[in-house]
């Protein structure tokens, strides 16, 4: 019986997967940071022999080309996708023989993209499951339009008829393996489930539940903004991205951190938000560790800007450039360790004002301030405070002079996106309060619209 071994990225809400045999191991839709494979398969004593993509991807960042080329495995990537990289194209119904008992079939499921393979895993005569990188999820699909409008329609109807496709050729003990699902903007919906069978998902998938027209519109009607940065990674993928440099950038002393802020370099604070409103290097950007913190980074620097990592500790910044290298930020220009403090130098550090929703219902009895709301479109719809200002984070940087004059109180579900919303107002010259609250404690039924 094969071991199949999940290696999750719970920043971007992917899984990757290493099967074996006891002695040879392919791999599933790996991250750009390999050595986690590596590491894995020399504790399980295995060697690489074979890497499968399921498709080009827009989350992330590949690490299957580099993988190969350390291992010397077999690159698994469908015959129809233009990349520029010599590798074994595989098409609908190939077999591949992996170890003596293993083997992986290529199903042809469009939907998330044109594209999109499966593969399906059988131990001689059994068949275990299928890897379904971006098709069927844990009680979702993979969004089918992230290749643009005009394509849309016809990758959601691909997504209905691959989900049953899969329903209709595996045996409902057949377990099932997605790349998404897990928090990835490339689900349609998102689900607590940590695995899953398609007999589960004949009774709980949208795809298998409900007919096509109603599982089209339905599936559209939820579909909110993906990161922007989701269109450099096709082309970094159809390249081939080599392996990641993770070495420590050069160090900054305060003189060097104040002129890269002048010069308009990205200086971003990876602590968490309540250590950064306590105390920080003014002109700084919160991007907590303790967040999706790739993600939204990489959603919202223009494309290109230089980014220096300020830490605690030399192990934030180290877990910064990795999570930074999965969505193609390489080589971050500096680096500075240590407290606010020394950063600043001759100067004083900044500080940001925290508050409740209560906090902000007692201030608005006493004098005018403007909300802001940068929760993302769908959430606003299902409640929001009344006369507040709704920007989207990513789209807040190039919207600031839409923002009323005044102190301005920003919020967003729990408190993570607003503290990177303070932040940026704050490096803008605005009187600025996080709010650090559950937007629950917010609204009451009868302010909902």
């Amino acid at each position: 019986m094969p071991t199949i071994l999940p290696l999750d990225t719970p920043t971007l809400g992917d899984r990757s997967y290493l099967v074996h045999d006891g002695v040879v191991a392919f791999v599933v839709d790996p991250q750009r940071d390999i050595d986690r494979v590596l590491d894995l398969a020399a504790a399980e004593g295995v060697r690489i022999t074979h890497v499968f993509e399921t498709h080009i991807h827009n989350d992330y960042v590949t690490g299957g080309y580099a993988l190969a080329a350390a291992t010397g495995a077999v690159y698994h990537v469908n015959a129809d996708d233009p990349v520029s990289f010599d590798r074994f194209p595989v098409t609908d119904g190939d077999e591949i023989q992996v170890g003596d008992t293993m083997r992986v079939t290529a199903l042809a499921t469009p939907g998330h993209t044109f594209t999109h393979l499966s593969y399906v895993l059988a131990d001689g005569d059994r068949t275990i499951g299928a890897f379904t990188g971006g098709s069927l999820l844990f009680g979702s699909v993979g969004r089918p339009d992230l290749l643009g409008p005009a394509h849309t329609d016809a990758l959601v109807r691909h997504q209905f008829a691959t989900a049953h496709r899969l329903a209709g050729q595996l045996p409902d003990s057949a377990a099932v393996y997605p790349t998404h699902g897990f928090g990835s903007f490339c689900s349609a919906t998102q689900a607590e489930a940590t695995a899953s069978t398609i007999a589960v998902e004949r009774t709980i998938n949208p795809a298998l539940t409900s007919d096509e027209q109603t599982f089209v519109d339905e599936l559209l009607a939820g579909l909110d903004a993906w990161p922007a940065y989701y269109a450099h990674m096709a082309p970094a993928n159809s390249a081939g991205p080599g392996a990641p440099d993770l070495s420590l950038p050069e160090q900054a002393d305060s003189d060097q951190l104040r002129k890269r802020l002048a010069d308009g370099e990205w200086v971003v604070d990876l602590r968490n938000r309540v250590a950064f409103a306590a105390g920080h290097l003014a002109g700084t950007l919160n991007f907590g560790l303790d967040g999706s913190f790739a993600t939204y980074l990489g959603w919202l620097i223009p494309w290109g800007t230089p980014v220096t990592l300020l830490g605690g500790t030399v192990e934030q910044v180290a877990e910064a450039q990795r999570e930074l290298v999965r969505v193609g930020i390489d080589c971050p220009a500096a680096h500075a360790t240590g407290t606010p403090a020394e950063w600043a130098g001759d100067g004083q550090p900044a500080v940001l004002p925290r508050a409740t929703f209560a906090d902000l219902a007692q201030v608005q009895h006493h004098r005018p301030v403007v909300v802001l709301d940068v929760r993302r479109r769908l959430e606003r719809a299902e409640g929001h405070l009344p006369g507040s200002v709704h920007i989207p984070l990513q789209e807040l940087v190039g919207h600031l002079t839409e923002i009323p004059d005044g102190e301005v109180w920003v919020h967003c579900a729990a408190g993570y996106r607003a503290s990177i919303a303070a932040s940026i107002l704050a490096a803008h010259g605005r009187r600025v309060v996080a709010v650090d609250d559950d937007f629950a404690n917010a609204v009451r039924p009868e302010q909902r619209s």
